[in-house]
């Protein structure tokens, strides 16, 4: 056991003092920066409103899955087609913590490739989207009932709540499976078993696109098994396109994106994800010195496989990392004692409030989007979703049925009929 635990603390302690950082940040951008600045700058059909939905999307640290009702927002509040395909390739593949997190185990090369590349492939799918994909359904821009003014200090709250328990209860899970799938990779996969396919590097990168395109990867949990398998011989480029395709896309995320853009849309998605990946990692392994890489490799993730002495500050910041991790999923999945309203009635509850069972809702990027989209319809009067039960709980006189199954289904989930 212990050959795998070693493996396992020292990926966490290079990766966690990176990962509170990147969390920080991601908590600031969530609180003082506007969503509707989004919104109002990506309502054209030009390169412009494409070019800043990538640069909008590449620090935000949305996983595949909460970058889908994300983007459906943006789209409903007047976002073209060709920027929301744009923010749904760049997001998902890097974030603030992401790059601070592949810096940290992959060096600095990879950390200014990834985002480059988000970039690119991005501009790409939404130019190619608003060259060939029609724009007559967008949607008219609305505003939220929901929203409300904070102070500073409200904020500086928001900040920490939305970064280091939000987001943890929405990736943490899945950096912890990363960290646990590279300590595997590291002891039970032979030394240089990639190595014998280096003579066919298009084929490697193909088998890693097969396997990566439909699994759920988030961007920082990608950065170990990339690390791990790259240590074991596989090739920068190849651990490219898995640090590409796996956060880019997951089977989920296809479907909804079929659903809520169209067949047309989701094709020049995939193709362009597809072809960034395999064209990018081409350039990696051919045209840029390994060094970079497989140098920057050795030097900062090597901890992996040794157990040395290991500053204080790395194992401070892990164990930070780990209570912050078991106090975000304790609040997230611990009950608590609520009657149907909410918890805001006195004699008992209100026969106004509905159940609504919701399918596909997984982060609390899905539950943000959830309550928005039903606060905006007529009579709602307050919305609560529960993660755990998969459920909304709507308050309000002479709620139109229809409008709210409509309101679940316009942002990608399925209402359950129980």
């Amino acid at each position: 056991m212990e050959q795998y635990i070693t493996p396992l603390i020292n990926l966490l302690n290079e990766m966690t003092p990176y990962l509170l950082f990147g969390f920080l940040i991601a908590g600031i951008l969530h609180e003082f920066v506007p969503r509707r600045i989004y919104a109002n700058n990506l309502s054209a059909n030009n390169f412009r409103s494409v070019l800043l939905a990538a640069l909008f999307g590449i620090p935000l640290p949305l996983c595949s899955c909460g970058v889908i009702p994300t983007a459906a927002s943006l789209r409903r509040e007047g976002a073209s087609k060709g920027a929301t395909v744009s923010f749904l390739i760049s997001t998902p593949q890097t974030g603030v913590d992401s790059i601070l997190a592949t810096a940290s185990l992959l060096g600095i090369p990879f950390a200014i490739i990834r985002p480059l590349v988000a970039l690119v492939t991005a501009i790409t799918g939404g130019c190619i989207v608003n060259r060939w994909c029609n724009d007559t359904d967008k949607q008219e821009v609305t505003e939220s009932r929901t929203q409300q003014k904070k102070s500073f200090w409200g904020k500086c709250i928001g900040t920490l709540h939305y970064g280091f328990i939000e987001m943890l209860q929405d990736i943490g899970k899945w950096i912890v499976i990363g960290l646990v799938i590279a300590a595997i990779i590291t002891i039970a996969v032979p030394d240089n078993f990639f190595a014998q396919f280096n003579d066919y590097p298009i084929l490697n990168m193909f088998i890693i696109l097969l396997l990566s395109t439909p699994m759920y990867l988030c961007a920082t949990g990608s950065i170990p098994i990339a690390a791990a398998l790259m240590l074991k011989g596989l090739s920068p480029g190849a651990a490219l396109v898995l640090l590409m395709a796996g956060p880019a896309t997951n089977m989920a995320a296809i479907l909804v994106i079929n659903k809520i853009m169209g067949r047309k849309t989701l094709i020049v998605y995939l193709a362009t994800i597809i072809a960034g990946a395999i064209g990018f990692g081409l350039v990696v392994d051919y045209l840029l010195p390994a060094e970079w890489f497989i140098g920057n490799l050795h030097a900062h993730g090597a901890a992996c496989c040794h157990s040395g002495g290991t500053p204080w500050w790395q194992i401070a910041s892990s164990i930070i990392f780990v209570i912050l991790l078991v106090v975000a999923m304790a609040l997230r999945y611990i009950k608590k004692d609520e009657c149907n309203c909410g918890g805001h009635c006195n004699d008992g509850c209100s026969s106004t409030e509905k159940r609504y069972r919701i399918e596909g809702m997984i982060c609390n990027h899905c539950k943000a989007n959830v309550e928005k989209s039903l606060s905006n319809v007529e009579g709602v009067t307050e919305v609560r979703v529960d993660l755990t039960e998969g459920a909304a709980y709507v308050k309000g006189e002479k709620i139109d049925h229809g409008k709210i199954v409509e309101a679940i289904e316009s942002i990608g989930y399925k209402y359950i009929d129980e």
